[in-house]
């Protein structure tokens, strides 16, 4: 018989594998960095700058302060070069747009594979390259040639009908070529992708490392995912790195046969779970934190709601007056529970954390929570160089927040 975990047990497993049974450190540098992105294995980017850009925030959540410039060097989202041999970090499809260890490349060429046949590639882009072969040549020549560039750089960019999330036809190009691995981010100027070819940015020994076959490497980023997730459904694990059905079914059923991961019961899960052989399980979780929507622990829709109880929701594309909870909403960590949501924004002109609007989560108690919100967007305010928090809306838990804030201040 398989074992049964009640739905506390598995909410702390999960908590403790993403890196929120630890107490914040009161000090963090790139050592520390790299080893929380090394077990995430990923941090999602998302273009929305209304708070701070989606890869930096979940080391915020799990480590507290940090300067974010460390990243930026890790990353190459500066205008320094990085020379191939010290790069850290790489950019390509993991869950979606993701900045990844350098490690992980070898692990994704067959995604880059099945690009190249027209597979697993937006329809726009692969039209664009079936249709155009000699843009996608010419304009691979010229990174050659001249790289690194930019999308505005490339001579005489094709124009296109702007019907592919307003793309030209070049920027298409530049994305199928990115999406085949041919190219690769350099870096970045602001939030452009700067590009060249995968073999001038990559370390010598990432470019010349062995290519898994593609059951190998999916075992190995689905045994990623289990140590990142600690426990999951197969849906959950695929979905970690948006790994195709073919290959997720081999590689689970390889970790289960090795005993890696074991099949058990969770409390009110309808699908089978399954347990990282040595998965910690945490007495009592004690965090708080503010989570990014795209977080790799809620990123997962579905697993949230199993997980909390939570159901959650991006508003960004609703209409205003169609919107629960607001534009770019936050859940709240605090101890084992997603105990609220909040809308923020950050006025860097006024230097203001604005709480758009604020939401207490069922069964969690007022008080405190309004307690330990208050101090977090404090937190949160300070590492993004903001002077003062303001809560815009006035409701019963808004009012309970604006009063802890105050002492604060």
């Amino acid at each position: 018989m398989s074992r049964t975990l009640g739905l506390d047990e598995a909410r702390r497993i999960a908590l403790a594998a993403q890196g929120f049974a630890a107490r914040r450190p009161g000090l963090t540098g790139e050592a520390r960095i790299r080893r929380l992105i090394e077990r995430l294995g990923l941090l999602q980017i998302d273009s929305v700058n209304v708070l701070v850009r989606a890869h930096y925030l979940p080391l915020f959540s799990r480590l507290g302060s940090y300067d974010r410039t460390i990243l930026d060097r890790l990353a190459a989202h500066h205008d320094r070069p990085v020379r191939p041999a010290g790069r850290r970090l790489f950019e390509y499809w993991g869950h979606e747009a993701s900045l990844l260890p350098v490690a992980a490349q070898p692990l994704l060429r067959w995604r880059m594979a099945r690009a190249r046949s027209g597979k697993g590639v937006w329809q726009g882009v692969r039209a664009v390259a079936e249709a155009r072969p000699d843009l996608v040549a010419r304009i691979r020549d010229e990174i050659q040639d001249r790289g690194p560039l930019a999308a505005g750089e490339l001579t005489a960019p094709e124009k296109g009908q702007g019907g592919w999330w307003g793309w030209s036809d070049s920027k298409t190009a530049l994305e199928w070529l990115f999406w085949t691995g041919e190219i690769t981010a350099a870096g970045r100027r602001g939030f452009e992708r700067v590009y060249d070819l995968t073999e001038r940015v990559l370390p010598p020994e990432i470019v010349h490392a062995a290519t898994p076959d593609p059951a190998e490497a999916a075992t190995k980023l689905t045994a990623h995912a289990a140590r990142a997730l600690g426990i999951a459904t197969a849906g959950d694990l695929r979905d970690y790195w948006r790994l195709p059905v073919d290959l997720a079914s081999i590689a689970l059923a390889r970790l289960v046969e090795a005993g890696d991961l074991v099949p058990v019961s969770v409390e009110g899960w309808r699908p089978q779970a399954y347990l990282v052989r040595d998965a910690v399980l945490p007495r009592k979780v004690t965090a708080r934190a503010l989570l990014v929507p795209f977080d790799p622990l809620i990123f997962e829709r579905s697993r949230t709601e199993r997980l909390f109880g939570f159901r959650y929701r991006i508003e960004i594309y609703t209409p205003a007056h169609k919107r629960l909870h607001g534009y770019y909403v936050l859940p709240f960590l605090l101890g084992d529970r997603l105990a609220a949501r909040v809308d923020l924004k950050a006025e860097r002109a006024t230097g203001c954390l604005l709480v758009r609007s604020a939401h207490l989560e069922p069964q969690s108690e007022p008080d405190a929570t309004a307690a330990a919100l208050a101090q977090e967007l404090v937190a949160l305010a300070g590492w993004l160089g903001l002077s003062q928090v303001r809560v815009e809306p006035d409701n019963p838990f808004d009012r309970l927040l604006r009063t802890a804030l105050a002492p604060l201040a």
